[in-house]
């Protein structure tokens, strides 16, 4: 398998995933700068955390006009697998590729810590294999992390199965306590409606090795790997 990570100016987390799909996976990956346009090689695209273009006017704003993110579009189009890490997921969200906006955390301040998530749905290609209902462990690194859709728009992503990831206790409880950001419904992970494109705040690169303190996020590359291996497309058709 092949996969691309697209580096934006202000990218900090790139090196991390490249580390977990070559050393720890054994797979190829590249770095590819955000005015690179060819996508043609790849398996999976993922845009990784860090902060691009500085997050001058919003997170993701500047960055969604790269020249790379039109061939992103065209390749998530074609049914490629694409994946956004917390400043990609905010890219994703800014390109119209994720529905949704991203707002201020709850407080208005950094949030840096470890949190539970409850898998909400195992027929994306980035949660095969996943139980739902499953606890994950994994850190979150952000300021702009407040998902938010309104009703109409949630309660249609919730028929699609497009809530991917909540925030949980250590039991599987959704509960406010454990909401870091304020985010709608504990929302911290979500795909298209096709469920070729993930997005999720949380960093699974930073918890993908036993010294890091956990390995949970090895499952998620585990399963896109999984994924792009038979052939690009999701596991399974989402309703409508």
């Amino acid at each position: 398998m092949r996969f691309a990570v697209v580096v934006f100016p202000g990218s900090n987390c790139e090196l991390d995933t490249i580390h977990v799909l070559s050393n720890v996976l054994g797979e190829q990956a590249d770095l590819l700068w955000h005015q690179d346009t060819d996508l043609s090689p790849y398996d999976c695209v993922i845009l990784p955390g860090g902060f691009a273009h500085g997050d001058y006017l919003r997170a993701g704003a500047i960055a969604r006009f790269s020249p790379i993110m039109e061939s992103v579009t065209r390749f998530a189009g074609d049914g490629g697998l694409v994946w956004g890490i917390c400043n990609g997921f905010q890219v994703l969200v800014e390109a119209g590729l994720l529905p949704g906006a991203m707002m201020q955390n709850a407080g208005l301040r950094f949030v840096c810590r470890w949190v539970n998530l409850r898998v909400e749905s195992d027929a994306t290609p980035f949660t095969g294999g996943l139980t739902g209902g499953r606890v994950l462990r994994m850190p979150i690194a952000h300021h702009e992390g407040s998902y938010f859709v309104d009703g109409p728009t949630l309660a249609a992503m919730e028929a699609r199965r497009q809530i991917v990831l909540r925030y949980c206790d250590s039991d599987g409880a959704i509960t406010g306590s454990a909401n870091p950001n304020g985010s709608i419904s504990n929302i911290a992970a979500v795909c298209n409606e096709a469920g070729n494109v993930f997005g999720l705040m949380p960093h699974p690169e930073r918890c993908a090795e036993p010294i890091l303190g956990g390995t949970d996020g090895r499952l998620i590359f585990e399963a896109a790997r999984l994924a792009a291996s038979e052939g690009h497309r999701p596991r399974l058709a989402f309703s409508s």
